[in-house]
């Protein structure tokens, strides 16, 4: 580690350095979040997040309640659309939509 000499440093300009730096490190967890929270996931990982079933999942695709991706000729769901439909209170306990 390098050795810092802080005599030549005001009050100020160590609080604006150690502001910068906070700066950075909250930015850079915040893309590693939304990078995270885009991520593509298969139809098995949704419906155990969602605990449904399948073919739930399959009803819920095909009426609109959640939006589906298709890559290739596999069908992935955005992790991100999937947190936020669970955490709106579209759903109740039972997984019905209310």
């Amino acid at each position: 580690m390098e050795n810092i000499f802080l005599s030549n440093y005001t009050i100020t300009d160590l609080e604006n350095t150690i502001t910068k730096v906070l700066k950075q490190i909250i930015q850079e967890q915040q893309l590693s979040i939304n990078s995270a929270t885009n991520e593509l996931i298969t139809r098995q990982e949704t419906a155990k997040i969602l605990k449904i079933s399948l073919p739930t999942l399959h009803n819920w695709t095909k009426n609109g309640i959640l939006p589906s991706h298709k890559v290739s000729t596999r069908v992935r769901y955005k992790k991100s659309e999937i947190m936020e439909l669970f955490n709106s209170g579209d759903i109740n306990k039972y997984g019905r939509t209310v």
